[in-house]
């Protein structure tokens, strides 16, 4: 399928796959210096699914996201300012600096949340899609997991009950080949993680993760039938993170033959190029963007720096707790 963008459009969409890969490798950068506390899970390489998919949606759709989604939240339109801000720890942060990188969330922008736990999005997603059914409010959901995350019960669980109820569900399975360490190969046996839609009935398709035009066709007919009422969508993106499973990961489990051939798969390179070729910009263009990006992230690395730390007193502010009395 060939997807007709407005140029406006598509210079949105290759300004935020850029501005996720620059704020990674700021992230990056500062990690490394221990400008950064705990750990981080990058998403350099993936830029175009989380981008492609985002275009499909509407402002009030909702999307749930994994432990390595800065690039998810970008892709939403997140503040790039109030995201390095949560990761310095700071009270400017989307979590007050309390979250940390695999806990971002912002409602208002429809993400419910990074998950430090693996396929814990899912269940929320089915949580979120029988919210819009139930209450007709014409919304889809868009629940992002990786290969490693097929082997939990929880995304099958969740996969069963999207299909069974038909809910308003792009489920997204970003392939990325390994499972912190362990090769896919190792751990499921079949070809293509797309093949699990089949087991619950779901229509499910294989797209390169590297193209941010084939995501953004399959996701734009996923949430057509979503929309229309007509169920689930599996969506297997085949991809591949440029960098470790965390910041500090020495990745002797993967070739560097095998990293050099997905590396000129590169999913930035290849939209800049596909828009040249095109027509659709021009070079001057695309340098004026990159320009544009830069500053942002170095005024979002100031804007963390100058944000108070949270006082102690505030430790336990917004810490939701059951009562006792209400699980009797």
């Amino acid at each position: 399928m060939e997807t007709s963008l407005a140029n406006e459009r598509l210079l949105e969409m290759y300004q935020r796959m850029l501005l996720i890969r620059k704020f990674e490798e700021k992230v990056r950068d500062l990690f490394a210096s221990g400008r950064i506390p705990g750990f981080v899970h990058l998403y350099i390489g993936e830029e175009a699914i989380a981008v492609g998919v985002a275009a499909a949606l509407r402002e009030s759709d909702y999307v749930t996201s994994t432990h390595r989604g800065h690039g998810h939240c970008i892709a939403r339109g997140a503040d790039v300012r109030r995201m390095m801000a949560e990761l310095f720890g700071k009270r400017d942060g989307y979590c007050k600096g309390k979250g940390g990188s695999m806990h971002m969330f912002d409602v208002s922008l429809g993400i419910l949340g990074a998950n430090g736990i693996v396929a814990a999005g899912c269940p929320l997603a089915v949580g979120a899609g029988l919210t819009a059914h139930l209450r007709k409010t014409d919304q889809v959901v868009v629940g992002f997991f990786g290969d490693g995350a097929t082997n939990h019960g929880t995304v099958h669980e969740s996969l069963n009950l999207s299909a069974v109820w038909k809910l308003p569900i792009v489920w997204v399975c970003e392939n990325n080949l390994y499972a912190e360490a362990t090769p896919i190969w190792a751990t499921v046996n079949i070809s293509d993680i797309a093949q699990m839609g089949g087991s619950y009935n779901i229509p499910s398709t294989i797209v390169d993760g590297n193209d941010v035009f084939a995501v953004y066709d399959a996701a734009k007919v996923a949430v057509k039938r979503a929309r229309a009422g007509e169920g689930p969508t599996l969506i297997e993106c085949k991809t591949y993170r440029h960098r470790g499973h965390y910041e500090g990961d020495p990745v002797i489990y993967r070739t560097r033959d095998q990293e050099q051939e997905w590396f000129k798969k590169d999913p930035i390179p290849k939209f800049e190029s596909r828009l040249i070729t095109d027509g659709k910009v021009t070079e001057a263009k695309l340098g004026s963007i990159r320009l544009g990006v830069e500053k942002l992230i170095d005024d979002a690395v100031q804007f963390a720096e100058n944000s108070p730390a949270p006082q102690t007193e505030e430790a336990l502010d917004d810490v939701f707790v059951v009562p006792e009395e209400a699980l009797l």
